[in-house]
């Protein structure tokens, strides 16, 4: 059973799920999460000398399937000159504790540079990580939630104990986060707010002291947050939560470029590109879903393609890539597929008490036969019968 049990710990490492070997603690409640389709950050540098501002949009899902702290970290170093200002807009749904957690160290680091722009969702992670800046600044029409981490594991009860032991402590850095602002409750209605799933209008954000200040709204740039579904995931949402997420505009397409190349042309890429991946068979479920558009909209294609196999190879599940890039799945959705798949062959697995079988052959014996010897006895008995 334990070969079985590592086999898909490996699987389900592979596929960014967590296991007790390596625990992913998420600052966020509700059944196993549902993925986003889509993940959007940058950090980048705007103006010149003392007019420079270090801009951070931070937009999806903090962690693995968004973006991680490690990404954050890396980014900002390479763009932070240690004087400009630096300011963060937050419009984030949570996701990985420790990963909010390391972002909030890294703001904080940054000292009275550092402001954060909550212009929609903060909850859960981010809500920790944007804590971590100097000032807070929230719109009016955004919103504001705390409550407990939680994560999925499997194992012994002793290896269960060892993982609540863990997420108590978990709770603690998430109290110890919130309380590096001057708040205005106690240590304990803090814990009682956390404990309770509380969700915070701007004003009462102000009120507790989470922010500094309630600014007008200004249209988001981009937000990964307008998915209703990802509302499922908590268990106290309001009316707030939903009017916000639904309040999201979808961003206006492009002007088409009129120096795309004609459509046979593009065909002619396609079918190249799908040759030196090694998925030529693939070549018209691919123009059908890029409809030929431009080159950018076939290399997505062929892109997905390739990550969707890549996926499959790694879930130890090859033969269901081909299916999965015929219909259309973009990479995260072929990743809960996969994992229910996973999820799935898991059941098949029994807990018992019984030792483990032996099933190693036993030794040969290393005397060969003596044909004589054989002889010799069967006519020993052979004359005995003879005399009964």
């Amino acid at each position: 059973m334990t070969r079985h049990l590592s086999t898909l710990a490996a699987a389900l490492a592979q596929l960014g799920i967590c296991t007790l070997a390596s625990p992913r603690i998420m600052n966020k409640a509700g059944a196993a999460p549902q993925l986003q389709t889509e993940h959007w950050y940058s950090i980048r540098a705007v103006g010149e000398a003392e007019q420079k501002i270090i801009e951070v949009y931070l937009y999806g899902e903090i962690g693995y399937w968004g973006m991680t702290a490690s990404d954050f970290i890396r980014d900002l170093k390479a763009q932070d000159d240690g004087t400009s200002p630096v300011r963060v807009m937050i419009d984030s749904v949570g996701g990985d504790l420790f990963d909010g957690i390391a972002i909030h160290n890294m703001l904080q680091a940054l000292g009275e540079r550092c402001t954060v722009h909550i212009v929609g969702a903060c909850f859960s992670a981010a809500s920790v990580a944007a804590c971590g800046a100097h000032r807070v600044e929230m719109a009016d029409n955004a919103l504001f939630m705390v409550h407990n981490p939680w994560t999925v594991a499997a194992g012994d009860s002793d290896e269960l104990r060892k993982v609540a032991e863990m997420m108590d402590k978990a709770f603690e850095s998430i109290v110890a986060s919130y309380n590096r602002r001057a708040l205005t409750v106690d240590d304990a209605e803090l814990r009682r707010m956390i404990n309770a799933e509380t969700w915070l209008t701007p004003p009462e954000a102000l009120a507790i002291g989470f922010v500094d200040a309630v600014t007008p709204a200004d249209q988001a740039k981009a937000s990964n947050c307008a998915h209703g579904k990802i509302l499922n995931r908590y268990r106290n949402t309001p009316q707030a939560a939903h009017d916000l997420l639904a309040s999201a505009e979808p961003e206006p397409e492009d002007d088409p470029d009129s120096d795309q190349p004609d459509a046979a042309t593009l065909a002619t890429e396609l079918a190249a590109a799908c040759a030196e991946q090694g998925i030529s068979n693939l070549v018209g479920a691919l123009i059908k879903a890029s409809g030929l558009k431009s080159r950018e909209a076939i290399q997505a294609q062929v892109a997905r393609a390739k990550t969707i196999r890549e996926l499959c190879n790694l879930a130890k599940l090859p033969g269901e890539a081909e299916q999965l890039i015929i219909d259309g799945v973009e990479p995260e959705a072929a990743k809960a597929k996969l994992y229910d798949k996973v999820v799935a062959t898991s059941g098949q697995i029994k807990i018992t008490n019984h030792p483990p079988v032996d099933d190693t052959p036993p030794a040969a014996s290393s005397k060969a036969a003596d044909p004589g010897a054989i002889y010799a006895s069967r006519k020993s008995r052979a004359s005995k019968g003879a005399h009964q």
